[in-house]
């Protein structure tokens, strides 16, 4: 038997007339968090990079940008191109919906590069530094999934396959069709057990001495558990399945992460030889 939902309001609260959505709320939410946890780990001990006050406030904003500019990007390139093509002012209706994981992946790594670039910080080359700030973005990074996720699930959208299992979800007054709650899963796998993942290799291996090992680690175990969730989620219906054999664009473009994730873990442990 399907679990029976009431839908979710998508507006969180107005303030003077202005909606502001739990969508939003989940992206300020994670940079925040995000922010101070990172505060804490370049402040730690002998941590790996030290960065000042400033330059942390510097970062946030590279980040912030990086993140929804790639993410935004990702998703006109990678899932409905002809649509923008023909309407380019909707590539800035960022309240319409549409934003990309792997397009925010790119974004967020430019904007470590560029940060580094624009910075000169010491005790490193350019590359070095910024596999070490993407490290700790790596343990980070599982926040802002789980946030996004549980955004997608209130607002109904890249819902689930039609199931008969008990962990189907039925929406009243939206489908009478049961689905897989798959930002469900996805906040789960890709939020919870990948942020507990990258929290236990940081705090209990020396692997964060390893520049760039926690980077492709992340890579790797994204991509395994992005394709695994593809497995319940609709694929969008502008694209379908991009396969008779059911290929989803999210299961090709995290096969791509994959194999990065590898590459740069292979460089990372024969480089540090451990």
């Amino acid at each position: 038997m399907a679990i029976i939902i009431n839908p979710i309001n998508p507006v969180a609260f107005s303030v003077f007339g202005l909606p502001i959505r739990w969508y939003a709320l989940a992206y300020i939410a994670a940079f925040l968090v995000g922010f101070y946890f990172m505060k804490y780990l370049t402040s730690r001990k002998n941590a790996e990079i030290v960065l000042t006050k400033k330059q942390m406030d510097d970062f946030l904003s590279y980040f912030v940008l990086g993140t929804i500019i790639g993410g935004r990007l990702g998703y006109v390139l990678f899932y409905n191109l002809p649509f923008f093509i023909h309407n380019p002012l909707e590539i800035f209706a960022l309240w319409h919906g549409g934003m990309s994981f792997h397009g925010g992946f790119l974004g967020a790594i430019a904007a470590a590069f560029l940060f580094v670039k624009n910075q000169h910080l010491e005790n490193g080359s350019l590359i070095k530094n910024s596999f070490k700030i993407l490290d700790i973005l790596a343990v980070l990074s599982p926040i802002g999934l789980f946030l996004g996720r549980i955004a997608n699930f209130i607002n109904m959208e890249v819902m689930g396959r039609a199931t008969n299992s008990p962990l189907g979800i039925v929406f009243v007054g939206q489908t009478n069709i049961p689905r897989h709650p798959s930002p469900i899963y996805e906040a789960i796998m890709e939020g919870i057990v990948l942020f507990a993942i990258m929290c236990l290799l940081y705090f209990k291996t020396n692997l964060r001495k390893y520049t760039g090992a926690l980077s492709g680690i992340f890579c790797i175990l994204y991509g395994v558990f992005r394709i695994f969730c593809e497995q319940f989620r609709q694929p969008d219906a502008q694209i379908g399945f991009l396969t008779s054999w059911g290929l989803t664009m999210g299961q090709l473009l995290s096969v791509a992460v994959f194999v990065i994730g590898v590459t740069v873990l292979s460089c990372a442990l024969r480089r540090n030889k451990l």
